[in-house]
């Protein structure tokens, strides 16, 4: 079986390659940044938004901006914001005092590119679906594209390049996707990304998603935008998996629980190891949900 499943991957790397060679498809020019430049939409209620703020610095470490009153969407709203930045990724909070206009609140991530119009062109060539066209915000641009599968995220550009310290370490986005969907999916962001499959375990096992009695295929990605993890499953999942965004790397998982814990995180699922990995999964004040890993050593 191990051996099968070992081909199996093998193929599957190689026909990426393929299909990223064809016409249309990862021919289009890099447009990514850097990973410490895209940023996790985190949606809480206006009263929560200091207290997610806190709370997260308390767990990961950062610093963060002042509340500011925005309208971050090409229809009339308004909304507190707050940046984060830390070690471990950065975040845009919102907590909105209008309606929220649609589709806001449903992109999970918002990615930095170096040209706006290239950027959408490249991603409509590799089969992304622009939702939201561009429109203007204080400091540059922004749109909304849907890739085959149902992601959805952020592009942005700044008319005055930022300047961000690189990441500790590098998060996540887990995305969850049907089996029908994930050879599209994978084609077209793969394309788009310029990204790299560094792994495809057609059996990895079920306790990473609350399943451990199955096992389900987990596909980690690497490219310029960051990390990606995509879960191929069958969508019969317990809560909370499949509404945790992000998967946040730290050094010491039962330390940072720790932290978490006394500023009013609490732990949904685990600590569980599994893999190469002690991971759980977590709520912060306000909702947000997100898994947390540490790095297992080799056997």
């Amino acid at each position: 079986m191990q051996i099968r499943q070992a081909i199996l991957s093998s193929l599957a790397l190689a026909v990426y390659c393929v299909l990223g060679a064809l016409p249309g498809l990862g021919d289009t020019a890099p447009v990514a940044v850097g990973a410490q430049y895209d940023s996790t939409h985190v949606y809480v209620s206006p009263q929560d938004v200091d207290r997610f703020v806190s709370s997260f610095i308390a767990t990961f470490g950062g610093t963060a901006s002042k509340t500011i009153a925005l309208t971050v969407t090409p229809t009339p709203s308004t909304t507190e914001w707050r940046f984060i930045t830390s070690p471990v990724g950065t975040l845009s909070v919102f907590g909105f005092t209008t309606p929220i206009p649609y589709p806001f609140g449903s992109e999970r991530t918002g990615y930095l590119v170096t040209d706006m119009d290239a950027a959408l062109q490249a991603a409509a060539a590799d089969g992304a679906d622009v939702i939201v066209t561009p429109f203007p915000d204080a400091v540059g641009r922004d749109a909304i594209v849907e890739w085959p599968g149902g992601l959805r995220m952020q592009l942005y550009w700044h008319t005055v390049a930022p300047s961000y310290p690189a990441l500790a370490t590098v998060p996540e986005n887990r995305v969850y996707l049907s089996p029908s969907s994930a050879s599209s999916f994978l084609r077209s962001f793969l394309a788009f990304s310029h990204g790299t499959v560094t792994s495809d375990e057609g059996r990895a096992p079920g306790i990473e998603i609350g399943e451990p009695t199955q096992t389900f295929r987990r596909i980690r990605i690497e490219s310029s935008f960051g990390k990606m993890e995509a879960l191929v499953t069958n969508g019969h999942l317990p809560y909370p998996y499949g509404r945790e965004l992000m998967g946040y790397e730290v050094g010491d998982l039962d330390a940072t629980l720790a932290r978490a814990r006394t500023s009013g995180v609490t732990v949904l699922d685990g600590p569980y190891d599994s893999d190469d990995r002690r991971a759980a999964i977590v709520t912060f004040p306000g909702g947000y949900i997100a898994e947390i890993h540490s790095a297992r050593p080799h056997s």
